[in-house]
């Protein structure tokens, strides 16, 4: 997917649907501080393996804060989304799978295996992380997201997993590299 971005710039936000910016006070041990955050949703993110392929199945896209840090702003994920929806985690991870990678799964086919607090340092919200396995008679689309998304479906075979985690010209979370290291360690256990 062609990675054309024209006039980047930053302005200050307003009526911010996603996220809301605050100003924290508070005394620890007898001191006053203070800290900047970040209100953001909650999230789910979900590790894709496909069976037959022996790969993941993540997702690739333009994010905008990490196009600030190094110009290109393309990211490998793993297929995920916001919590906002009137919906279980697991019925959120879902739709996400199917919406972003195009394949419709049981929610009973969906693992959890932990949840963590993302962006500590200035936002914290908590992402649950999921476990699903899929194969060819699940694929229903091409996936890519919904509305004006622009997301790009990757097959990533296992054997090459362990290279993405340490290769630091990839922009990638650290939800991916937790849920690959997961991952390889269940395998080490089995």
């Amino acid at each position: 997917m062609p990675n054309d971005i024209k006039n980047f710039k930053l302005q200050p936000l307003e009526d911010a649907k996603f996220i809301q910016t605050a100003y924290a006070t508070y005394e620890q041990n007898g001191k006053e501080k203070s800290w900047e955050i970040v209100e953001a949703h909650d999230s789910v993110a979900i590790l894709i393996y496909h069976t037959r392929k022996d790969a993941f199945i993540l997702v690739k896209q333009f994010r905008p804060a990490v196009y600030l840090n190094n110009n290109d702003g393309m990211t490998i994920e793993l297929c995920a989304g916001i919590v906002d929806k009137n919906l279980s985690l697991v019925e959120i991870a879902m739709e996400e799978i199917e919406e972003e990678c195009g394949y419709r799964v049981e929610v009973g086919k969906i693992e959890k295996i932990t949840s963590f607090h993302t962006s500590v340092g200035f936002a914290g919200s908590k992402q649950m992380l999921y476990y699903v396995e899929v194969d060819d008679s699940m694929k229903v689309s091409e996936g890519g997201g919904v509305d004006d998304e622009q997301i790009e479906v990757v097959t990533l075979p296992i054997a090459e997993a362990k290279t993405l985690i340490y290769d630091e010209r990839i922009a990638k979370t650290p939800g991916l590299m937790f849920a690959f290291m997961w991952y390889f360690d269940r395998l080490s256990n089995h």
